[in-house]
């Protein structure tokens, strides 16, 4: 019973609009805008950073907040706790990616991931993290630096001792194939040369 509640709660913390909601507080849809994306990136190009920067900071609360949900449920048992933890953090990143309420057109799911890892494996994501930063400052490109970070978070989790059980490990490896997909054009316009780069402005 505590793992459906865990995926119900999760699902339905991942699934506000955050990006959908500034973009209404400031009379503009992001969907019919940029990449027509809801997410903190687009709503950042949209909207400017002080609604970019909120709407981050607010995804990856919501991924935070969802696993750390789970385990309090747990009662934070070691024996028991990851599991469950896990079962909100795919939860979160779904109802990220395909809310209910936007006929099931998210965002991609990088926020939402990196705040549930960040409850679940909290080294493995820093190092994540500064990956991330290093890829996107080299690079400009945000699908680059987030593929790549997620890559890095399974392999620092395995490297670190974090994921040596296979179903914690096979978790790390699935977010990374969830972000993949959800970044599939992007990939393919990194290929092409059309994938624009994020301008300082």
């Amino acid at each position: 019973m505590i793992y459906f509640a865990a995926a119900v709660v999760a699902y339905i913390l991942g699934s506000i609009p955050f990006g959908y909601i500034a973009g209404s507080i400031a009379g503009v849809d992001v969907r019919e805008h940029g990449s027509g994306n809801i997410g903190a990136t687009n709503t950042l190009r949209v909207l400017g950073k002080k609604y970019g920067y909120a709407v981050f900071i607010a995804d990856v609360l919501k991924g935070f907040v969802a696993v750390r949900f789970a385990l309090w449920l747990a009662h934070f048992d070691p024996a028991t706790s990851y599991l469950i933890g896990i079962v909100a953090a795919l939860f979160v990143v779904l109802g990220h990616s395909f809310p209910v309420w936007l006929r099931f057109r998210g965002g991609k799911g990088v926020a939402a991931a990196a705040g549930a890892c960040l409850g679940l494996l909290p080294l493995a994501t820093l190092i994540a993290v500064m990956v991330w930063i290093g890829i996107f400052f080299v690079f400009r490109y945000v699908s680059l630096a987030s593929i790549i970070a997620a890559v890095t978070l399974a392999l620092s989790a395995w490297l670190l001792g974090n994921a040596t059980d296979p179903i914690l490990l096979g978790f790390t490896w699935l977010i990374v194939g969830l972000i993949i997909l959800r970044h599939r054009s992007n990939i393919i316009r990194l290929f092409q040369g059309r994938e624009p780069r994020f301008e300082r402005k």
